[in-house]
């Protein structure tokens, strides 16, 4: 697919694309980047669920446009995201955060090779192709961030969740070799690693603290991983 040009000289705004979006974190975090003044871009398999959620924003001043991909088919991630250009500006920030389906988290010994395929379509091929997508413009616009949530398995596998530990680790080498490559550029690549459930009232895993800490990671552009918590006690 052809991506929408994009030329320097006429751009004004610019786009912060959150896949995976949901009513936790993913509309925490776009209300923070929101009050940044970027438009914000919701990526979701369902279109209902998407659009709902972009309303609700709306209703409360956000500049939220709804969209619709599943991160397991290629095509319509880069459909989508050039769709997010065109209508609403180049993307600057593109947060990756869908939740993995249940069926990637089974015990090693029970998972098969479809398992592992699946979770690897969904934690690897995907946000390849989101980053691959958005990309030229953010060199365009001499700047980037490419944002990675993921759980405490990305860094320390388990057993219990055998095809998220496999593909998380792949999708991990990925966005490291990226940060590194795509650094001199000022297009920052990095990931966020929440241990155990987002919390509310938590003070290291409260949604407002994660979307803070996001906030801080584009803002800052330190080093590659962050943690939210400790990851002791994690198996």
């Amino acid at each position: 697919m052809t991506a929408t040009v994009i030329n320097s000289s006429e751009i004004s705004m610019t786009t912060f694309a959150i896949i995976g979006a949901g009513r936790g974190l993913g509309a925490t975090v776009a209300r923070r980047f929101a009050s940044e003044g970027f438009e914000i871009a919701l990526v979701s398999r369902s279109a209902e669920r998407v659009e709902s959620l972009a309303a609700d924003l709306r209703a409360e001043g956000v500049s939220a446009r709804g969209y619709v991909a599943d991160v397991r088919d290629v095509a319509s991630i880069a459909r989508t995201l050039d769709e997010v250009t065109a209508q609403q500006g180049p993307i600057e920030v593109l947060q990756y955060s869908p939740l993995p389906d249940k069926s990637f988290l089974r015990p090693v010994l029970e998972t098969t090779p479809a398992d592992t395929a699946a979770a690897v379509e969904f934690s690897v091929y995907g946000p390849m192709a989101a980053v691959h997508q958005v990309l030229q413009g953010m060199r365009v616009i001499g700047r980037g961030t490419v944002l990675f949530v993921n759980g405490g398995s990305a860094v320390k596998p388990g057993a219990h969740v055998a095809g998220t530990s496999i593909a998380f680790a792949g999708q991990s080498a990925y966005a490291q070799m990226m940060h590194e490559t795509l650094a001199p550029e000022d297009i920052h690549v990095a990931q966020l690693i929440i241990p155990g459930a987002i919390e509310e009232g938590s003070a290291e895993k409260d949604p407002d603290v994660l979307a803070e800490k996001l906030w801080t990671i584009h803002a800052e552009r330190g080093e590659f991983r962050t943690y939210a918590a400790s990851m002791e006690g994690e198996d």
